[in-house]
């Protein structure tokens, strides 16, 4: 069963997990707000454009790459986006970012994963809204962040995972912020390096 995160924590992939994890699936998904039309009845979709990202740091908490809708690919190719869905429309997960942590360059240290909104609503505004770690060996979830519960904020770093002792560890940070893209949210995340 899944873990549901809470700001701060910290946690062993490979013992949430119950195995050596070797990939891992970041997956973002949300529902399209209903808008109410005439005598509260159905009026369609609100656009709503939710955007994960997963910034590289070396040893010395320099930038090294990032991942997200407009780089679909780390340049090593270890961190894969799926792609950039702009509405929330069907089930599942509607944009996942896959790390192969076996190819993930000796000279990265942490991986930081944000979600940010780019069409501007802030997550209370989102309907299930929700941000997931999944074994990708076996589509197992490891832990999940509720993001609808974080009120007037438009973006999070959600959770940083870094080696220790030749393992991957993650720390949930959990810290909201605004922003439509994680370049918004760097001075944020340098104190979590």
């Amino acid at each position: 069963m899944a873990l549901n995160l809470s700001k701060g924590q910290k946690i062993s992939l490979d013992k949430e997990a119950g195995t050596q994890l070797t990939q891992i699936i970041m997956g973002l998904g949300w529902d399209p707000v209903k808008k109410k039309g005439l005598f509260g009845f159905g009026g369609g979709s609100q656009e709503i454009d939710l955007d994960a990202s997963c910034v590289m740091f070396d040893e010395q908490n320099n930038q090294t790459d990032v991942v997200w809708f407009r780089q679909l690919k780390s340049k090593d190719g270890s961190i894969i986006h799926t792609g950039d869905n702009r509405t929330g429309e069907g089930d599942g997960d509607d944009e996942q970012i896959i790390v192969n942590l076996t190819t993930v360059p000796a000279n990265v240290k942490s991986l930081v994963f944000t979600v940010n909104s780019f069409t501007g609503q802030n997550f209370s505004q989102v309907d299930n809204a929700t941000c997931r770690i999944v074994n990708a060996s076996n589509n197992q979830e490891v832990a999940r962040f509720n993001l609808t519960t974080l009120g007037n904020h438009n973006s999070q770093i959600m959770a940083k995972l870094y080696r220790h002792n030749g393992e991957w560890k993650m720390h949930a940070i959990g810290e909201t912020g605004n922003g439509r893209t994680f370049g918004d949210l760097i001075s944020q995340i340098t104190p979590h390096l």
